[in-house]
């Protein structure tokens, strides 16, 4: 049984198999557009809650277009 072949990322016509993405277009899209990820890690020792972590972050690129917030550059 031979593996699929990726499809090329700018193929004309409807796209079949799974598709080649290189991870610098990726994260050009990721960056251009921003992405949220949280989560929430319970450590429990017998149905027993002990220890609870949440992770929330935001991955975005920074513009020189956009004028910062604040008057004298930034908080710190």
């Amino acid at each position: 049984m031979s593996t699929p072949q990726p499809v090329p990322w700018e193929t004309p016509g409807p796209l079949t198999g799974p598709i080649g993405v290189p991870l610098v277009d990726l994260l050009d899209r990721v960056l251009s557009t921003g992405v949220v990820i949280s989560g929430d890690l319970v450590i429990a020792i017998a149905d027993v809650p002990l220890v609870r972590l949440s992770l929330h972050a935001l991955l975005s690129s920074v513009s020189d277009r956009v004028p910062a917030p604040w008057p004298d550059s930034g908080p710190l």
